[in-house]
């Protein structure tokens, strides 16, 4: 029969490596803040939108199946943004020391569904960067797209800007700190747990009885300094008073 564990047991184990806890959690909180603000290097982004039109039309009103053929021809949109053929113009036009990979790994695509709006996103360290990133892909694709496509039914809708106090989208402070102290609390536990499983030193008569497998019969007290202090200040006390008692009858003979 394997061995069980009661909740009680559990509370005095996590009690009694509390210490332990506690000193893992606060430096598992402050390597996690001393990496997120000295060894990681912060990144922005910077958005850039366009929206795909429908064609120009004598007839009046607005043609729903060409702006359906609009939402459909956007995936494909979204995949020449990233090729090659758009992004080393790019590089060339910003003089980026980067190849056409290296700068779509930095760039994210994406549309709203049934939307004819799509938003360039660039990440870079530099705030300045990523938005003359996600200004001139959006501007060499409007360029590009007719030779490519045949068509020209894009517009840019909204171009990224510098704010005043640019905030990083990454590392996020707070975030990382709160993952480092769950962590720590976990590996408290965890381990306080694996050194009272390794602890074989026999404390209790209950440890005698569930690791020997032998009934107690008997249990020697631990008498500590102070107890022996004090008992021998109340037996000279004791015999003071006697001794005083005895030598007050032994006058009056």
């Amino acid at each position: 029969m394997g061995e069980t564990i009661s909740l009680k047991e559990i509370f005095e184990t996590i009690k009694k490596r509390l210490l332990l806890i506690i000193l893992l959690t606060i430096g598992a909180a402050i390597v996690s803040a001393g990496v997120t603000y000295f060894v990681m290097t912060p990144t922005y982004q910077s958005s850039s939108q366009f929206i795909v039109n429908q064609k120009e039309s004598a007839q009046m009103g607005v043609d729903v199946n060409e702006i359906r053929s609009n939402i459909e021809i956007i995936n494909t949109y979204n995949v020449i943004i990233k090729s090659p053929a758009i992004l080393q113009d790019v590089a060339d036009e910003l003089n980026l020391s980067l190849t056409a990979d290296q700068l779509a790994e930095m760039i994210q695509v994406s549309s709203e569904q049934n939307s004819q709006v799509v938003t360039v996103t660039a990440t870079d360290e530099s705030p300045k960067q990523a938005v003359d990133i996600a200004n001139t892909t959006v501007s060499v694709f409007k360029e590009k797209i007719p030779t490519l496509m045949n068509v020209d039914n894009v517009n840019i809708l909204s171009e990224a800007f510098v704010p005043d106090d640019p905030s990083p989208v990454n590392p996020k402070p707070l975030l990382n700190m709160a993952v480092a102290v769950v962590l720590g609390i976990v590996v408290g536990v965890g381990l306080a747990f694996l050194l009272e499983y390794l602890d074989n030193t026999i404390k209790t008569e209950i440890d005698v009885e569930q690791r020997l497998d032998i009934p107690v019969l008997g249990v020697i007290p631990h008498i500590r300094e102070d107890d022996l202090i004090n008992t021998a200040f109340t037996q000279q006390v004791a015999r003071r008073g006697r001794g005083e008692f005895d030598g007050q009858k032994k006058k009056t003979v």
